[in-house]
């Protein structure tokens, strides 16, 4: 794959957009939920055409549909972001080319050191 990177790009702006938009749902469906407390209200919010008319209708219909892929777009960020934590912190082995000369010195004097302490 040549462009990956942009492959990335979409799938986190696709990402976002989903969260963002399941969260407008639930957040449009807790406002009228909490605002129709008789039991009139109720009936009239189930007997609302559209979609969140709908969805307090089929209160199954809005768990499949809105509530467990909003859990399972949460489960998958946090296993992404845990692995993408690992990746980065990663420690890469240090290269004796890639030390400055006082640390070669002082690497030369602690393996010195350890040797005698062996050889004890």
């Amino acid at each position: 794959m040549k462009n990956k990177k942009w492959l990335w790009y979409t799938l986190a702006g696709l990402d976002v957009a989903i969260t963002v938009f399941l969260f407008v749902i639930h957040i449009i469906m807790i406002a009228n939920i909490s605002g129709a407390t008789t039991p009139e209200a109720q009936e009239a919010l189930r007997n609302q055409p559209g979609l969140i008319g709908l969805l307090a209708k089929n209160t199954t219909l809005y768990l499949v549909a809105f509530v467990i892929p909003l859990f399972v777009i949460l489960a998958v960020n946090i296993v992404a972001l845990v692995l993408y934590v690992k990746k980065q912190t990663k420690k890469e082995p240090v290269k004796v080319s890639d030390l400055s000369d006082e640390q070669k010195e002082a690497l030369k004097k602690q393996l010195l050191e350890d040797l005698k302490k062996g050889n004890e």
